[in-house]
């Protein structure tokens, strides 16, 4: 049974991918920033090969802390993430909110747990966004970075390819969760998602767990530094 660590892995993507995981056979363990995400979870949710664990990615001692409860460790998926409402990411500290938890949390987690993937040859699956390529009018910090999130990838697939781990990412597109629900209430922004994207729908949380199973298994054994875009053709249409 492999060990899994998921962070933001109580709801949205990072739950769904933790699903498949588990139907899969592996153990998993689920981070949230709060007690209040985890007990959001149904109880058949949580079970003997799924537990959960309140961890916040931007205390850098807290996830020292966190890592040392881990000898050894196959599987690393940094699903934690914000994007704040317009006009958050505009001023200063808004931005740096956003960077701090979505870049610096997944080099964080990354560096922590360096030592416990290598024990076992595993390997790292980081969060990205189809806005990696895009410049984004209203979420700059989300942007800049998940964008930095792609070359951090990159830049630890050629570094620990020595130490036996492989580091990929995903890039979703307009996937429906908690994070995008705003978004899904204005009409006239979800018809022009729907009219460029096309498969003419919006994504769903599980549509992202076959593509990080996939990085993740010994099917992409000689894949690192890749980023592997899911968003229903939206980035080249």
């Amino acid at each position: 049974m492999r060990e899994i660590l998921i962070t933001g892995g109580t709801s949205g993507i990072g739950l769904a991918i933790a699903r498949a995981f588990l139907a899969a056979g592996d153990h998993v363990v689920a981070t949230a920033v709060s007690q209040t995400e985890i007990d959001r979870l149904a109880s058949s949710d949580t079970d003997d090969s799924f537990t959960c664990a309140v961890l916040d990615v931007t205390d850098e001692s807290a996830v020292e802390r966190f890592a040392a409860r881990f000898p050894a460790l196959d599987v690393l998926v940094n699903c934690a993430g914000v994007a704040q409402p317009w006009p958050t990411e505009h001023a200063p500290e808004g931005f740096r909110r956003t960077v701090d938890v979505n870049l610096h949390g997944t080099m964080r987690m990354c560096f922590a747990f360096a030592d416990a993937l290598m024990a076992r040859s595993g390997c790292v699956v980081n969060m990205a966004s189809m806005l990696s390529q895009f410049g984004s009018a209203t979420t700059p910090g989300y942007a800049a970075s998940k964008g930095g999130v792609v070359q951090l990838t990159r830049s630890l697939a050629v570094a620990w390819s020595v130490r036996g781990i492989r580091v990929n990412a995903v890039a979703p597109g307009w996937v429906a969760t908690p994070l995008t629900a705003p978004l899904r209430e204005d009409a006239a922004r979800v018809a022009a998602i729907l009219a460029r994207t096309p498969m003419a729908r919006w994504g769903e949380p599980a549509d992202l767990a076959g593509p990080v199973l996939f990085l993740a298994s010994a099917s992409a054994a000689f894949i690192t530094g890749a980023v592997l875009t899911v968003d229903g053709g939206y980035s080249v249409a």
